[in-house]
């Protein structure tokens, strides 16, 4: 199946197998660098969301209880395929998505570190046990997988994201049903059709493709035990009290307004190369881009002209093109939205530093880096989560006032500081209301052996997601009290103390 042709239809992958859906609903996939739709998704019932978790119901005893180190292996081979066809994969997220096929690549191995972790799930899930709590009483506590487990990922990261839910929920003997973005749907049929050749067994990894509709059955079905997401503020606290509400386990990631603070003794080129990738690059479209910048004292007028020279000089164009630098946003209207911003910000009496909104890449949903200075805030540009490559400033006159501004922001996924002070830096590290911290780093984003979660309104339940806290997360414990010996201690009515 051409996955990306004009006249492709994005099934979802079921029991080990495409299935059309019977629902009669599509919807568009587009080339964002070109504006041409590509192909057209079928969205799922909600009797074949039924469907898909009856078919991961049945697949899931034989693999719960194969041997943690027998579910290595699968993930194991699954690693070399993906490992194998990275080139392809980073293609059609180019082509679906828009970003550079670099950054496709970058996202492909990000999300294969994540494999490569959990193929230790036999270590991983060691519990714990004490001899002897008590006169011949032995205590272990176990880890076991909860069931049937569903993923719900956003466009932006269309393999990275759910490689973050997947290697940590299948190795740890779920059955997991996925459920990506109507955007960009075909990269996670890809990851499905690979951990089949890997010898995954039928079921046991199922995507379902749809909209509201199929996360709403899957928020509400009586046998999903546990919901992963990824995306905005506003459903992550739908997802989170939707599915709360129904009795499930829930980790919901939303949205983000990440700042970077410099301070006067940062090495200021350092600073605005890091300012540029992490702002611009994806198109602003991550969770982790650095969309306020707080410049500390006289610096600002420097370190402005420093990003503005260097983002100017970037090559916005078609993604799978090996000279581009920056490609496209993700649809029509977002563009749309990303501009209306620039326009509210220059309306509010902000400075557009830098203009993006009539860049030399015009076929497609593009917008160019855009810098606004002098910004509020009161002003929605500082206020809203824009996702686009737009970076705002915020001057400030000290350290304490750039932190404030920042614990103040009713998100907390990232932050960074700039500076060659220790002192600074550890205090940052200390104070910084934000769940991912970068000290002359960028992009915060953990490596697989840690875990990624914000704080306040970017994160909905108490889970970050992967690492240690994925195995936690898509595991229960369950704790043994035993005794063999052939007496008992007699019959007694107090509350046992040991």
């Amino acid at each position: 199946m051409n996955l990306v042709s004009n006249d492709s239809r994005i099934l979802s992958y079921v029991g080990g197998k495409l299935l059309s859906s019977s629902s009669g609903r599509v919807g568009p996939v587009f080339n964002p660098a070109t504006g041409d739709q590509v192909g057209v998704v079928e969205m799922v019932s909600a009797d074949e969301v039924n469907d898909s978790v009856t078919v991961a119901r049945g697949a899931l005893d034989s693999w719960a209880n194969l041997a943690p180190a027998k579910r290595a292996e699968v993930l194991f081979t699954f690693r070399g395929i993906l490992r194998a066809r990275a080139g392809d994969l980073a293609q059609v997220v180019a082509s679906e998505h828009g970003k550079v096929v670099a950054d496709a690549l970058g996202e492909v191995q990000r999300g294969l570190e994540n494999v490569e972790f959990a193929c230790g799930i036999a270590d991983l899930l060691r519990g714990r046990q004490a001899t002897e709590v008590a006169s011949g009483v032995d205590v272990v506590e176990i880890r076991q997988p909860l069931g049937v487990v569903a993923g719900i990922t956003p466009f932006n990261f269309p393999v990275m994201v759910p490689l973050w839910m997947a290697a940590n929920a299948l190795a740890c003997g779920n059955a997991m049903i996925l459920k990506p973005s109507e955007r960009d749907p075909s990269a996670s049929v890809m990851l499905a059709e690979m951990l089949t050749e890997a010898g995954l067994p039928d079921g046991i990894f199922n995507v379902v493709q749809g909209d509201k509709q199929a996360v709403d059955g899957l928020l509400s079905h009586p046998d999903i035990q546990a919901i992963s997401f990824v995306g905005s503020t506003p459903v992550a606290r739908y997802v989170y009290e939707t599915a709360a509400a129904h009795g499930k386990r829930v980790q919901a990631l939303g949205g983000a307004k990440n700042h970077m603070i410099v301070l006067p003794d940062a090495d200021l080129e350092a600073a605005a190369d890091a300012a540029v990738s992490s702002a611009f690059g994806s198109a602003g479209e991550r969770c982790m881009a650095i969309s306020v910048l707080v410049p500390v004292g006289d610096i600002a007028d420097p370190l402005i002209e420093l990003i503005r020279q260097r983002a100017a000089s970037l090559k916005v164009g078609d993604g799978r093109q090996p000279d581009s630098e920056m490609g496209p946003l993700i649809t029509r209207d977002h563009e749309t939205r990303v501009k209306s911003y620039i326009s509210g910000a220059q309306t509010d009496g902000a400075s557009v530093v830098l203009d993006g909104r009539e860049p030399e890449a015009a076929l497609g949903f593009f917008v160019g880096p855009t810098i606004i200075d002098q910004v509020e805030r009161d002003m929605p540009v500082y206020r809203d989560e824009i996702f686009g490559p737009v970076l705002s400033v915020v001057r400030a006159s000290s350290f304490d006032e750039a932190l404030t501004l920042v614990n103040s922001n009713p998100y907390g996924n990232g932050a960074a500081l700039f500076t060659a002070s220790g002192g600074a830096a550890r205090r940052f590290q200390l104070e910084v209301q934000a769940g991912m911290v970068g000290i002359n780093v960028p992009i915060p984003v953990p490596v697989a052996q840690f875990s990624f979660g914000g704080w306040k309104n970017s994160l909905f339940g108490d889970s970050p997601i992967y690492g240690h806290a994925g195995v936690s997360f898509y595991t229960r414990t369950k704790v043994v009290t035993s005794r063999w010996q052939t007496a008992g201690p007699g019959l007694s009515m107090s509350f046992p103390t040991g």
